[in-house]
C-alpha cells in the first residue's frame, strides 16, 4: 500500500513539472505572456454549503461546521449553488452560534468575509491573539450582503474560531459563500516513521469497531503508549474506552478521517472537511487537538497534505510494519528497525496482535515509545 502511495506522489509531481513546462514561454517568443497572479487559497471548511452530511457522520450534521443545538441548518434559499447556512436562534437568550476551526499561520494576516441576508448578522473570529471586532449588519433589505473582517493573528497563533449568529430573539438570518483567504500553513509532511536512532518502535491502532477488553489490559497492564486513530462514529459508540487505551503516559488520540473513504477520490473541500470534522470529534470528546492524520488505506495526495494542514496536521503518517490479524508484515523487510510505525486494528484479534508486535520489538532491541514525541 505504501509504495503505490509514493507511486501516485510521484506521478503527481511528474504533472506538475509538465504542466509548468507546457506553459513555458515558447523559443523566439517576441515577448512572454503576463501570468495573472495566483489567486489566494480558500482555506474555510465548506464555506459554500454544498458539501453534504459524510458518510458515519451525525445525521444533518453540516460539515466543517458546528451549531448550538439544531438552531443551524442546510437551506435551498441559497446565493449560489444549491445550498446555504440557516441560522435559527432558540430562544430570546441565543443567537445561533455557529462556528469553525481553522489552522493558521502566526503572525499573519487574514481576510474572513461572508454573504448574509436578514436582520442582525454577525461575523468574527476568536483565539487570534488580538481583540477583532466583528462585522454585522442590523438589516439586508431583503437582499444579500457581504460581511467582512480582517485579522492577523499572534506570534503564537496557530489555530483560530471564526463564528457565525443572528442576535437574541432576532429571526432567522441566511449565510452563503464563506471565505477566508491568506497565507495557508505548509503542507502536512507525508512520513512512513518516526526517524531516529534511539531503540523505540511505536504501536498504533486504527478504526475502532471491535472494542475488546483483553486488549484494554494488556495495554493498561504493560502501560503500552499507543497511538490511536479511532473513526468519529466507533469512538462515540464508548469514549470512555479510548481513554482507557490512551491513559499511559504518551498515547494519544489521533486523526483518520470520519468515514474511511479514500481520501484521493474527494475533492481538496470534501478531503478538508472529513480531516476537519474528525479532528473535532476527538477534541471535543476528550479535550485534545491531534496534529497527526493516518490516511485510510494509506492513500493520499497533495490536496489531502493541503487539507490536512488546514485542519491543524502537521504529519501524515501511513506505517512501516502490518501486525493487523495474525500478520507480520514489515515493509522494509528484515526485522523491526528503530523509528518503525507498527499498524494494527481495533479487532478482536488486537491483543495477541499486540502481544506478537511486542515480541518482534524485544526480539530487535526496540521498546514502545511515544510517537508524539518524535513527531512534534
Amino acid at each position: 500500500m505504501l509504495s503505490s502511495a509514493r507511486r501516485r506522489l510521484a506521478a503527481a509531481a511528474a504533472a506538475t513539472v509538465l504542466a509548468v513546462l507546457g506553459t513555458a514561454p515558447a523559443a523566439h517568443a517576441d515577448a512572454p505572456a503576463a501570468t495573472p497572479a495566483a489567486p489566494a487559497p480558500e482555506l474555510a471548511t465548506n464555506g459554500g454549503f454544498e458539501i453534504p452530511t459524510l458518510p458515519l457522520a451525525d445525521w444533518g450534521s453540516i460539515p466543517g461546521w458546528h451549531c448550538d443545538g439544531t438552531e443551524g441548518a442546510v437551506t435551498s434559499a441559497a446565493r449560489t449553488g444549491g445550498s446555504a447556512l440557516a441560522i435559527t436562534p432558540a430562544s430570546a437568550d441565543s443567537t445561533g452560534r455557529c462556528t469553525q476551526t481553522l489552522a493558521v499561520r502566526p503572525g499573519t494576516t487574514y481576510t474572513y468575509r461572508a454573504w448574509v441576508r436578514g436582520s442582525y448578522a454577525f461575523l468574527g473570529a476568536t483565539g487570534t491573539g488580538h481583540d477583532v471586532p466583528p462585522a454585522w449588519t442590523a438589516s439586508t433589505g431583503g437582499g444579500w450582503q457581504q460581511l467582512s473582517t480582517t485579522f492577523t493573528t499572534g506570534a503564537a497563533t496557530s489555530s483560530v474560531q471564526l463564528y457565525l449568529h443572528g442576535w437574541y430573539g432576532q429571526g432567522p438570518i441566511a449565510v452563503d459563500d464563506v471565505s477566508v483567504t491568506g497565507d495557508s500553513p505548509a503542507p502536512a509532511y507525508a512520513t512512513w516513521n518516526a526517524p531516529t536512532s534511539d531503540k523505540v518502535v511505536f504501536l498504533t491502532i486504527d478504526d475502532g469497531w471491535f472494542r475488546t477488553p483483553e486488549a484494554a489490559r494488556l495495554i493498561a497492564d504493560r502501560k503500552l503508549p499507543v497511538t490511536a486513530f479511532p473513526l468519529p462514529m466507533p469512538e462515540g459508540f464508548e469514549p470512555d474506552y479510548f481513554s482507557r487505551i490512551t491513559a499511559a503516559p504518551g498515547s494519544s488520540l489521533q486523526d483518520h478521517s470520519v468515514s474511511h473513504r479514500d481520501l484521493t477520490t474527494l475533492s481538496l473541500a470534501e478531503q478538508q472537511a472529513e480531516i476537519c470534522d474528525a479532528r473535532d470529534a476527538i477534541t471535543a470528546r476528550y479535550g485534545s487537538t491531534p496534529t497527526l492524520l493516518r490516511p485510510p488505506y494509506f492513500t493520499f495526495n497533495a490536496d489531502t497534505q493541503r487539507a490536512a494542514a488546514n485542519c491543524g496536521m502537521k504529519y501524515l503518517l501511513t506505517a512501516t510494519a502490518d501486525f493487523t490479524s495474525g500478520a507480520a508484515n514489515v515493509y522494509h523487510g528484515g526485522p523491526l528497525q528503530p523509528g518503525d510505525v507498527i499498524i494494527l486494528h481495533f479487532t478482536d484479534t488486537l491483543a495477541s496482535d499486540l502481544q506478537r508486535a511486542l515480541d518482534a520489538a524485544r526480539e530487535a532491541g526496540l521498546t514502545p515509545a511515544a510517537l508524539t514525541d518524535y513527531l512534534r
